[in-house]
């Protein structure tokens, strides 16, 4: 045979082996990519707690991004700020709306009828107020310090003894969100600080947690505590009054707090009011926050602003389900 036609049948037949297994290679490349792709390669896809309709999320990517900022400083570069009240606190069961740590003793029956009656009365103004989506924070603010203080002011008249106090948490109907000893313990095991931030009354709040089991060594907690006389009778409330919408005050009245922690930049912070966003205001370094918030009521008329301000809001969500996932990758 000619070396010509040789070398010509030589280059076919070369060629067509190529298409063969360039064929077969291109279609294990797509089999292979299509795997790919199906396959969850986002920390926050790995989580099936993200799956649940309770949990709302406007950009992705910036959670993701967060948590693997969390993930990479560990244990020892974290630190907790929550809120109590409707945070750690359950808003609601079965429909029924749970008490707050002011409730608790608005409930109680150390307070006569007629000081519960007038209490009921400035919630049910007051309460709507706060929550109105319609009002700017700068709006509230005098609703909520002329609240307070006149709820104060009616439990100082009903002369509250402290030594009743752990009586009345017992009585009561507060409940914490399910997950609340996963999540107190881990912090506590990895010991990461906790710092519990609330409008609420401390007193009240501590014996909830004292007697839940997770009032651990590494808690703060700064609230409006009652300053009781010699006999243990309320005859006050302690330092400035701390609502819902004054918290940035308060944050930076705790820089002392915050300073010693100055190596522990990576924030979770956990709230369920606008007022609750600047718990971290007295943080001097933040190198990664990501903030989580609870929408408990008047939901559609709010949740756009909640996915606006929080990075993740979990809806009527009455567990600790998400934050004790991150916790999970974290620690």
């Amino acid at each position: 045979m000619d070396r010509t036609v040789v070398v010509k049948v030589g280059a076919a037949a070369s060629a067509s082996v190529c298409v063969v297994f360039g064929g077969v290679a291109l279609a294990q490349y797509l089999v292979a990519k299509k795997k790919r792709a199906g396959k969850k390669t986002r920390i926050i896809e790995m989580m099936p707690q993200f799956e649940k309709p309770t949990v709302h999320i406007r950009d992705p990517e910036r959670v993701e991004q967060i948590i693997c900022g969390l993930i990479k400083g560990g244990a020892s570069k974290l630190q907790i700020i929550t809120d109590f009240d409707m945070t750690i606190s359950k808003f609601a069961i079965n429909g029924k709306q749970c008490p707050t740590c002011h409730n608790i003793i608005d409930n109680c029956k150390l307070v006569t009828d007629e000081c519960r009656q007038k209490l009921l009365q400035l919630r049910n103004k007051y309460y709507p107020i706060e929550i109105d989506p319609y009002l700017t924070i700068e709006e509230k603010y005098p609703f909520m310090v002329e609240w307070y203080f006149k709820a104060h002011s009616l439990l100082v008249e009903q002369r509250l003894e402290k030594d009743k106090l752990p009586e009345v948490v017992r009585e009561s109907d507060v409940a914490l969100r399910e997950g609340y000893e996963q999540f107190f313990d881990r912090l506590h095991q990895h010991d990461v600080p906790v710092f519990i931030f609330s409008a609420g009354l401390g007193d009240v709040l501590e014996e909830v947690i004292r007697q839940a089991g997770v009032y651990h060594s590494n808690m703060k907690v700064v609230s409006n505590f009652m300053d009781f006389d010699d006999k243990g009778v309320l005859r006050g409330f302690k330092g400035d009054l701390i609502h819902v919408y004054n918290k940035h005050d308060g944050a930076l009245r705790s820089t002392d707090y915050f300073k010693q922690l100055r190596d522990n930049s990576n924030i979770i912070l956990l709230g369920d009011s606008m007022g609750d966003l600047t718990m971290a205001d007295g943080v001097p370094n933040v190198e990664n926050m990501l903030k989580i918030g609870f929408l408990n009521d008047r939901v559609d008329e709010r949740l756009d602003k909640y996915m606006d301000s929080y990075d993740i809001v979990l809806v009527r969500d009455e567990t600790l389900e998400v934050p004790n996932a991150i916790l999970q990758k974290v620690l």
